[in-house]
């Protein structure tokens, strides 16, 4: 196949879920871990295609979703500070810290800007030689790239007054955190196809041979959800804890190496907080020590201790695939997009954003 249309076609889409029913013989819970991958299958029914034995439970693949609580609260003080540009993508304007959020800090004043990279923060620190310019650095091994090139170019240029929030968490300590939790229900995973596009597959493989676990990397359209769902049950049913490709037009083993070395120049791993989670050892990405310089909550001394969540959200069940969205009681009424009480429900990649999208008036 060579075009979207093809992955999305319906035909294919029955046809693989037929397979599934023919291969499964018994109950199995299987998460996929990308954000992107929830929203196709909530939009597109999938989980209604499959028997009544495959039970698809979400994970934490959401990056805006566990950014935690103290570094949103960090960005919106870096907004109200004088002097202060703070750049973001879209989706981190409305996600609330412990008491506002971003697009309230600029409607009170604050110099907050939507960019599309990066290079656009960089761009703007380059021309307001004046002002600080902090990026608020956001997201899985996926953006990690992006934001390394960006600190790397603003060294290149001399920019003093660039900085970067970073906020980047790694897939492969969330599987073991969920894996290793009593109340883990999990017994197969669809792994993130774009992480693995910059990481490869490596990382897998002891992760599925500890826990006993298939581990299939997966598309995001619709016919690649569901060949993955049917490689992950074919690995279950014949009892092989094993990593499988399943999307081997965009992720080779070694992944993106020119990327992987240019992110080991920018960023070291530390433990991190997970918004709704809390701290997993060695599950984020922190600036090298030579590049403190760029680092803004070292250099304006703004990231506190982490403040408690809303009483009433159970986004870390729902993130550890313990509870689906339209369990937790506020979903729907209390919590809503327009007033959320937690990150998934902001988030475009949010499990309970997409529920609340495509399934509020059918469950």
């Amino acid at each position: 196949m060579k075009f979207v249309d093809e992955y999305r076609d319906a035909a294919a889409a029955r046809a693989l879920a037929v397979a599934i029913a023919r291969t499964v013989t018994r109950p199995w819970t299987i998460m996929e871990i990308c954000g992107g991958q929830t929203h196709a299958i909530v939009k597109f029914g999938l989980d209604e295609l499959l028997p009544p034995q495959i039970t698809l439970v979400h994970g934490p693949g959401c990056p805006v979703c566990v950014t935690p609580i103290e570094l949103i609260d960090a960005a919106v003080a870096l907004a109200a500070r004088p002097g202060t540009i703070l750049c973001s993508f879209g989706d981190m304007l409305r996600v609330p810290g412990s008491a506002s959020d971003l697009l309230t800090a600029r409607a009170r004043g604050g110099d907050v800007r939507m960019v599309y990279s990066p290079l656009d923060a960089v761009a703007l620190a380059a021309q307001h030689a004046d002002k600080e310019v902090v990026f608020f650095a956001v997201g899985f091994e996926t953006t990690a790239p992006a934001n390394a090139m960006a600190v790397l170019e603003a060294r290149r240029r001399g920019l003093r007054n660039f900085s970067v929030l970073v906020s980047h968490v790694l897939v492969p300590p969330a599987i073991e955190a969920i894996l290793s939790a009593p109340d883990n229900r999990v017994q197969g995973f669809l792994a993130a196809g774009h992480v693995c596009t910059v990481m490869g597959t490596s990382e897998y493989g002891p992760l599925a041979a500890r826990f006993r676990v298939p581990i299939v990397v997966t598309g995001f359209e619709p016919v690649d959800i569901l060949h993955g769902v049917h490689e992950c049950v074919k690995l279950l049913e014949a009892g092989r804890a094993e990593v499988a490709n399943a999307y081997t037009r965009a992720v080779r083993p070694e992944g993106n190496t020119h990327a992987m070395r240019m992110m080991r120049d920018v960023f070291t791993v530390a433990d991190r907080n997970w918004r709704g989670i809390g701290r997993i050892p060695q599950s984020g990405y922190v600036l090298r020590p030579e590049l403190a310089a760029y680092d803004a909550a070292a250099k304006f001394g703004l990231v506190g201790d982490a403040p408690a969540e809303a009483g009433e959200c159970i986004s870390g069940e729902i993130m550890r695939g313990v509870k689906r969205p339209q369990e937790c009681p506020a979903f729907g009424t209390r919590c809503t997009p327009e007033s959320p009480l937690g990150a998934p429900m902001v988030s475009s990649e949010g499990a309970c954003a997409a529920y609340y999208r495509y399934r509020k008036h059918t469950d």
